[in-house]
C-alpha cells in the first residue's frame, strides 16, 4: 500500500473488501464533521494524536490503544497536534456480531477507548495486513474473536430484557429485500410478527440503530459503491433511492462526516500516489 509523502489528507479502502470494511487514512487537521453510522468503528492510531468528541467528552487516541465507537453514537474527528494523525479503522456490521453472540445486547465500550490487550489483538487480526485479502474462513475466525473480545471488555449489561431476535432479523431481511425502497413500520410489524414499538426497541438494541437509519445506511452504501464504479453522484443518489443529490448529500455528511465529493476526491488522490 503506497503512502503519500505530502501533508495532503487521504483515505484508502482496503483493495479487498470482504464483509468487514477496512480503511487507512491521514488527516493533517480537521478530519470529520459530527456524524454517526450504523456500524461499529474499531481501529488504532498509528501516529499522532487522534482527537474526537464522543458522548459529550473530548477523547484522545494514541498509538497502542484501541478505538471502539458504538453504532449510532455521534462523533467527529481531528488532529490533536500539528503533526496530524494516521490511523486504521474497520467498520463491522452489528449483524456479524449478533451472529456470534446470538441475540444479546450489543457490547458497549465506555468512553470509546480501550487499553485492553484482548481487544487490541482481535482488532489487529483485521488491520495488521491491509494490503492482503482475508480468506473467508480467516475472516470468520477474526469476527468470532472480535465479538467475544468486545463482550469480555464491555462486561455484562445492566438489567435484563427479553429480545425477540428472530423477529428483528425478519424485519432486517425485509429491509434488504426492498433494495433501497421506502419501508413503513406497518410493513415491518407485519413481516416480523412483532408489535412496532417492541420491534423498534429490539432493533436498536440488537443492531445498534433504528429501522429508518438502517434503511438510509443501506442506500448510502449503495451510493458509495456506485460512485466508486464511476457513476455520477446525482445518478447514484437516484438509483439508491434518494429524492435527489442534495438529499443524499445531507445524509452522507450526517453518516460519514464528509461530503460525498470530498470523500471521493480523497480516494482518487491516494490512488494517484500509490
Amino acid at each position: 500500500m503506497g503512502k503519500s509523502t505530502s501533508r495532503s489528507d487521504w483515505l484508502l479502502r482496503s483493495p479487498d473488501q470482504g464483509r468487514v470494511e477496512r480503511i487507512e487514512a491521514y488527516f493533517s487537521g480537521h478530519g470529520y464533521d459530527p456524524h454517526r453510522h450504523d456500524a461499529y468503528a474499531i481501529g488504532c492510531t498509528l501516529s499522532g494524536v487522534q482527537s474526537f468528541r464522543y458522548r459529550r467528552a473530548m477523547c484522545h487516541s494514541l498509538p497502542g490503544g484501541t478505538l471502539v465507537l458504538h453504532p449510532d453514537e455521534l462523533h467527529d474527528g481531528m488532529a490533536g497536534t500539528d503533526a496530524g494523525f494516521h490511523y486504521r479503522m474497520l467498520y463491522i456490521d452489528p449483524v456479524l456480531i449478533q451472529q456470534v453472540l446470538g441475540g444479546q445486547p450489543l457490547p458497549f465500550i465506555q468512553g470509546g477507548l480501550s487499553d485492553d490487550v484482548r481487544l487490541r489483538r482481535a482488532t489487529q487480526r483485521f488491520l495488521q495486513t491491509m494490503d492482503d485479502p482475508l480468506e473467508s474462513l480467516q475472516e470468520d475466525d477474526a469476527i468470532y474473536d472480535l465479538a467475544h473480545a468486545l463482550q469480555a471488555v464491555a462486561g455484562k449489561p445492566r438489567g435484563r430484557r427479553a429480545f425477540d431476535y428472530p423477529a428483528t432479523q425478519r424485519a432486517r431481511e425485509y429491509i434488504h429485500s426492498r433494495n433501497g425502497a421506502s419501508v413503513t413500520l406497518d410493513e415491518l410489524e407485519r413481516v416480523s410478527g412483532r408489535d412496532r414499538w417492541s420491534l423498534s426497541r429490539d432493533f436498536r438494541a440488537l443492531f445498534g440503530t433504528s429501522p429508518y437509519r438502517y434503511v438510509t445506511m443501506r442506500r448510502l452504501a449503495r451510493c458509495r459503491d456506485l460512485a466508486l464504479s464511476g457513476v455520477g453522484l446525482a445518478d447514484a443518489a437516484l438509483i439508491a433511492g434518494f429524492f435527489d443529490q442534495s438529499h443524499m448529500t445531507r445524509h452522507f455528511v450526517a453518516s460519514f462526516g464528509l461530503a460525498p465529493a470530498r470523500w471521493l476526491a480523497m480516494q482518487k488522490l491516494q490512488d494517484r500516489t500509490r
